[in-house]
């Protein structure tokens, strides 16, 4: 079973996406963190939940947390990429989705985040 880190700068939105759309697959190990923690947005949450996945007890995490030894998979949401360690994105796989922070933006640019986020974590999940 694959295990992925999603990172975002603050995971408090695109990662926590990515995180709970993974999770509702069970396809791999999956965890969410940020180059710094932060919060969960509670718009997050609600337009999750417009799709039917829970993310309400998911928490923000500092990537220092983690060893990217436990990872095989490293997904960067937000462009951060460059700024992680060496040792994360040297994993087996490393990506760099590059989607836009919907904060402070209209609920519709959240879900439109989201619709994008779900599209590539199936097919990620779904790759061998």
């Amino acid at each position: 079973m694959k295990r992925v880190m999603f990172v975002c700068k603050k995971n408090s939105r695109r990662s926590q996406m990515a995180e709970g759309f993974a999770k509702m697959m069970g396809k791999a190990i999956v965890t969410s963190a940020g180059l710094e923690a932060s919060y969960l947005d509670p718009i997050v949450v609600q337009v999750m939940s417009e799709v039917g996945v829970d993310v309400s007890q998911q928490t923000s995490n500092a990537l220092s947390e983690f060893d990217p030894e436990n990872f095989d998979v490293v997904i960067s949401l937000c462009g951060c990429g460059v700024d992680l360690p060496k040792e994360w994105i040297s994993r087996d796989r490393f990506e760099d989705w590059q989607l836009d922070d919907p904060e402070g933006e209209s609920i519709d640019i959240f879900r439109r985040v989201r619709d994008q986020i779900k599209e590539r974590v199936i097919t990620l999940l779904n790759q061998r």
